[in-house]
């Protein structure tokens, strides 16, 4: 894990930490970390929601769009939000989920479904952003 630390900006309230994990596992275990310097710390069902989601954001990146170029982490006082930069300029697109278990196409209507608001933005850096927020 490579080192990254929570930024509290005190004008907005808003803290934020930068990471680059190499799994969705390492994702997860940044996602408790932020969580864990926050003060007060999210609901246990929104510190749930969001690892799920960071979860399946960084697995979708690793699987569908080459990989992640960096995991952005945000809090305020009423939002969490989770942002995976990526190198594809191609937006996640709905899959029929396989039922049989072997496929996949779960991840990206749970995201949407557990957010607030999802938005696929270019990345200036090449790639795109996918930015999901979440209630805190």
């Amino acid at each position: 894990m490579g080192e990254s630390h929570v930024m509290v900006d005190r004008r907005t309230e808003r803290a934020q930490r930068t990471t680059c994990p190499a799994s969705a596992a390492q994702a997860r275990e940044d996602m408790r970390e932020f969580f864990s310097e926050l003060s007060p710390a999210p609901t246990p069902e929104s510190a749930d929601n969001a690892v799920l989601v960071v979860s399946e954001l960084v697995t979708n990146a690793l699987r569908h769009a080459g990989g992640i170029t960096a995991l952005y982490l945000a809090a305020d006082r009423t939002t969490l939000e989770i942002t995976v930069r990526d190198p594809s300029h191609a937006p996640p697109r709905e899959r029929s989920p396989d039922l049989n278990g072997c496929g996949g196409g779960f991840g990206w209507p749970l995201v949407r479904f557990l957010s607030r608001k999802v938005a696929v933005l270019p990345s200036a850096h090449g790639g795109k952003h996918v930015r999901a927020v979440l209630a805190r």
